[in-house]
């Protein structure tokens, strides 16, 4: 599934498109994306986009409060082969790959997922509170100081590669990062937590910051900004 680089393109690429704007409608292509029945998805339409975020390695769309005063959120789980498209407007659904259409004023994002068995979900979530159950509550590593790091890798004795794909400990690291990352920091995958020197620690935060920011810089320079 996309990791956080991957994540972090698609909200630099969405946000220039969906901020401000107002969600008319939504269209489902496949019954088995929309995982939450209350709130209802339409309870969304006719709102405006005020921000995206990152949940991990879900996507999280915040829209206005409107005249009703409540804060609705939807949350996007893209796997491996999802993927977001900016269309025109009112496009029509792909039969094979589309799961979903997001109608805006000025185009329509598809949501697809090239694979034979769906496994991407779209929730519709009421407040904060709510939200927050939709976070695995692994640290931001990005932000993540060395002490914090070291903290959340040392709560288990489990080897490097499976500490740092745990969303339990660390937000937005999948099997292709830990690898770059492990590969940068020359440390064996299969080394246990608790056996890290100090200098090791040290060297591994460097090395999962300084991996997953080139990687984000990279992606968004290859897609031309």
């Amino acid at each position: 599934m996309p990791e956080l680089p991957d994540v972090e393109l698609y909200l630099a690429a969405l946000r220039p498109r969906l901020l401000g704007k107002t969600l008319e409608r939504a269209r489902l292509g496949s019954p088995f994306l929309l995982r939450s029945v209350e709130p209802p998805l339409d309870a969304v339409f006719g709102r405006k986009v005020i921000a995206l975020r990152r949940l991990g390695k879900r996507i999280v769309w915040q829209f206005d409060e409107a005249s009703s005063g409540e804060e609705l959120f939807l949350v996007f789980h893209l796997m491996i082969a999802g993927r977001f498209r900016w269309r025109d407007r009112g496009v029509a659904i792909p039969k094979r790959l589309g799961l979903a259409a997001f109608d805006f004023s000025d185009g329509t994002l598809l949501m697809t997922e090239a694979a034979s068995h769906k496994r991407a979900s779209l929730h519709v979530v009421r407040g904060e509170e709510a939200l927050a159950r939709h976070d695995p509550g692994g640290i931001d590593v990005i932000s993540a100081t060395a002490d914090q790091f070291a903290g959340a890798l040392r709560k288990e004795s489990h080897t490097l590669k499976r500490a740092l794909t745990d969303p339990h400990l660390f937000g937005g690291i999948g099997n292709a990062y830990s690898d770059e990352i492990l590969h940068r920091a020359k440390l064996s995958p299969f080394k246990l937590t608790r056996q890290l020197s100090d200098n090791d620690m040290r060297v591994l935060h460097a090395a999962t910051q300084e991996t997953l920011a080139d990687w984000t810089t990279r992606l968004q320079q290859e897609a031309g900004g």
